[in-house]
């Protein structure tokens, strides 16, 4: 066993040479480790499990790419979109790509006796996946949409339909403006209801029937509004969306969601700097409390400095121990820390007791997202900076001298 530490193990065993003043100071000190690794291990798991939360009900509606017929601005009213067989195989073969769906769009007015309000019908045909909307089904049952035929069902959010006084099976007026024509009127039977806690989407959105939609749009079969496209995991939307514009007719284009929803990725982007600032503050508090425990550790074991170098140990060799001694409570502050943090983290996960207001969060309780790696890396910088930055006061060993070190009292 190396000489450095076996005096540093002597030194954590020997509770009782620790001074009245020393002992609850090393205490807070761990204690704010403890906090501060809390606290950040909190700060990451939420920040990224809310991003993640909420960036996955943008891409699980519209999907991470959407093809659609170019417009300077795009709107809720859709040109159609055809692309050969074969460039679709070519696109759904790509191994970035896990899906490519079609859908098209229309905007309306809903109505219910003298109830009024403004909504998109959003169709999909019948091969569309629901693994999306599935979890957010409150009430019904998904409709089976024909290749061929068309149907009235609709799945609405219960946010529309408290609106409108709707109920399960009740059926309700959609009218539809056409230029220098009057509008078209149909009727729809409601088969679902759907919460996605998400603004844009409960507020203004009904699913249907695709065909329906052509119908509405006089397209042809083959015609629709545009293609969803799902990326693989770890796959850059932006990068993705370059290339396949590179591939499309010159009239259509390849829009990434962060284009579609700017401002709400602009905001989700902030989640990173206000974690960046939180590591940075807390890590400044825990080196500086660090640093002075060191300092105290230096100035109760004076005596025993001077012991050491009358003995020829060298200032390396006694800052070597006192670093130890250091990592010792520096460990036992991230060990407290870690188990509080993770703990607290995982029964948020499970049983999400910390409620959001979702008009403002877009969802209705803290997410977590538990990332070992991520937590690991945290644990490891704060205990590398602490003791890099205890280097300093360390060198306050070489300034002792052993002859008044030892009549140190």
């Amino acid at each position: 066993m190396k000489f450095e530490l076996f005096i540093a193990q002597r030194i954590i065993r020997n509770r009782s040479a620790t001074r009245k003043v020393a002992k609850p100071v090393l205490t807070i000190s761990i204690w704010a480790i403890s906090l501060g690794i809390l606290i950040m291990i909190l700060a990451i798991s939420t920040g990224n499990g809310l991003r993640n939360a909420i960036k996955n009900k943008i891409t699980g509606f519209g999907g991470d790419i959407q093809v659609l017929n170019y417009q300077p601005s795009p709107t809720y009213e859709q040109s159609p979109v055809i692309l050969s067989d074969s460039l679709l195989q070519s696109i759904q073969q790509r191994y970035e790509i896990s899906l490519m769906q079609p859908y098209a769009r229309k905007a309306g007015i809903l109505k219910n006796e003298d109830l009024f309000e403004g909504a998109v019908i959003k169709g999909v045909g019948p091969n569309y996946s629901w693994e999306f909307f599935s979890k957010f089904i409150t009430a019904g049952k998904i409709p089976r949409f024909s290749k061929d035929d068309y149907q009235d069902s609709i799945l609405i959010s219960e946010k529309l339909a408290t609106i409108l006084d709707l109920n399960l099976g009740e059926q309700c007026e959609m009218y539809f403006i056409r230029p220098n024509k009057a509008p078209l009127r149909r009727k729809f039977t409601v088969a679902a209801l759907f919460k996605t806690d998400f603004e844009e989407i409960d507020a203004a959105f009904l699913i249907g029937d695709i065909n329906h939609v052509r119908r509405l749009n006089n397209w042809k079969n083959k015609e629709v509004g545009g293609y969803e496209v799902f990326l693989a995991p770890n796959n850059d939307g932006e990068d993705i969306s370059k290339s396949l514009r590179t591939i499309l007719p010159f009239e259509y284009d390849a829009i990434s969601a962060r284009q579609l929803n700017a401002q709400l990725f602009q905001w989700l982007d902030l989640f990173d700097l206000n974690i960046v600032i939180i590591l940075i503050i807390i890590i400044a508090v825990a080196t500086i409390n660090m640093s002075i425990a060191l300092l105290i550790l230096i100035m109760e074991r004076t005596t025993m400095i001077g012991l050491l170098k009358a003995m020829g140990a060298n200032n390396f060799t006694i800052q070597k121990i006192f670093l130890i001694n250091a990592a010792v409570l520096i460990g036992k502050g991230l060990l407290y820390g870690n188990l509080i943090g993770l703990g607290l983290a995982y029964l948020q996960q499970e049983y999400g007791f910390i409620k959001l207001d979702p008009e403002t969060y877009y969802v209705s309780v803290v997410s977590v997202d538990i990332n070992l790696l991520h937590i690991a890396g945290i644990n490891l910088l704060t205990l590398v900076i602490c003791l890099i930055c205890l280097l300093l006061p360390s060198y306050l060993i070489s300034r002792i001298a052993p002859n008044k070190a030892i009549r140190f009292d």
